[in-house]
């Protein structure tokens, strides 16, 4: 008999908390929008009573709720929103979500410079055939006939595309040197200041042996060249003061 009477004074209080937690409770109505455009399947739960629903096509959407109750609105490509129901909610036909697109960082893109993709590979010209520089198909056209050959040769114009033709190997190299070692290099481990670097880049292209290792791609004996070379341009730099 003791059982039956704890068994229905549990009961009694259930069905007083379930009570109290619906009592006032009211049909919400609503629609989610993401700037001017209403959005489908966006997830809702009351806080206070675990109730679910997710919005339509169209964004619509309708729940159970109270004043106080605590809406939490979340999609996979939204930020999540909270919404705490008032009065105002509860006497509105219908209430309107304004949610946030997650805002997408993107990844660092690093472009790989050695992908060995070339006019060779993709069949543009046929394998082995010599490639030129601007400079040195400049100097190419100028030789291709005797006659151009003899005009460029008198006029000084082969002379001159010689030279810019070393000048702008010489402007690969600067270009090859500066992507192979950052300013904190020449600065911490060379002990080359801020200041100096141009010129200590300059200095290196001039150097025979170190050009072939940056034309062969070879780091390591790149590393032990300029090492030397720093050595003697720093002396050169005191030697001047």
């Amino acid at each position: 008999m003791r059982t039956n009477n704890t068994l229905i004074i549990l009961l009694l209080l259930i069905a007083q908390i379930s009570f109290g937690q619906t009592s006032g409770a009211k049909e919400i109505l609503g629609q989610v929008f993401e700037q001017s455009s209403s959005v489908e399947g966006v997830n809702i739960i009351n806080n206070n009573t675990q109730v679910t629903t997710v919005t339509d096509e169209n964004g619509m959407f309708s729940i159970m709720a109270k004043e106080g109750d605590v809406l939490v609105f979340s999609s996979v490509n939204m930020d999540p929103l909270k919404r705490r129901i008032s009065t105002e909610d509860l006497n509105s036909t219908s209430i309107q979500i304004k949610m946030t697109a997650k805002q997408i960082e993107l990844k660092e893109v690093v472009v790989n410079d050695n992908a060995g993709i070339n006019a060779e590979n993709l069949g543009i010209v046929p394998h082995g055939q010599k490639t030129y520089t601007p400079a040195e198909r400049k100097l190419y056209t100028a030789k291709s006939t005797s006659v151009d050959k003899l005009l460029n040769a008198m006029s000084g114009r082969t002379s001159m595309l010689k030279k810019e033709i070393k000048v702008e190997k010489k402007e690969m190299l600067f270009r090859k040197l500066e992507y192979l070692f950052d300013e904190n290099y020449y600065t911490e481990r060379l002990k080359i200041s801020l200041e100096d670097i141009k010129g200590f880049q300059l200095y290196c292209v001039e150097d025979s042996e170190f050009a072939v290792s940056l034309n062969s791609k070879n780091k390591t004996m790149s590393m032990f060249l300029i090492t030397e070379l720093a050595r003697k341009y720093l002396k050169i730099l005191e030697n001047e003061k």
